[in-house]
């Protein structure tokens, strides 16, 4: 696990910088087809249900994550940004269309990707409104769960080739 930033960022950000063992344009597969999205998005034994998917600027993105426990992650919220095999931006703080919405967890997420070799520098930067809500993210376990995340969409990565 990296935690450092890997250039200088905002203090109200999240960063996680990995490698990730897989070409470029299947780790935008995993990103930008539901179907794939769904395998690796949450940590396992917890199961993500796709209520919307709609990958254009202002377009719908509500993730449902459900755990074995009963324990329910409801995220709705919309695309902001897509630049094909490199850049997805999204937020909760706005769903489908544009439309202002509060957030459980009000965060706004950029996932850029570049190639580095025969694999892919994954970079995910999570913005937040204010410290408390960056603390409040991290001590939910925002490393360990992105983190878990990331090694499972590299393990079904690696199956698609």
């Amino acid at each position: 696990m990296q935690r450092a930033d890997p250039e200088p960022t905002h203090p109200d950000d999240l960063v996680i910088s990995r490698l990730v063992k897989a070409p470029r344009r299947t780790v935008w597969r995993t990103w930008t087809e539901p179907k794939l999205l769904v395998e690796w998005f949450c940590p396992k034994p917890w199961t993500t249900e796709l209520k919307a998917f709609d990958l254009r600027p202002g377009g719908g993105f509500h993730t449902l994550m459900r755990g074995p426990d009963g324990g329910v992650s409801d995220n709705p919220g919309c695309f902001l940004e897509i630049v094909q095999l490199e850049r997805l931006v999204f937020t909760t703080q706005l769903g489908a269309d544009w439309r202002p919405q509060t957030s459980w967890m009000p965060l706004t997420a950029v996932i850029s990707l570049a190639d580095e070799g025969e694999h892919t520098r994954y970079v995910a930067r999570v913005m937040h409104p204010d410290r408390a809500t960056r603390d409040r993210h991290e001590e939910l376990g925002f490393f360990e769960g992105w983190n878990t995340c990331i090694a499972q969409l590299e393990e079904f990565a690696r199956t698609l080739r």
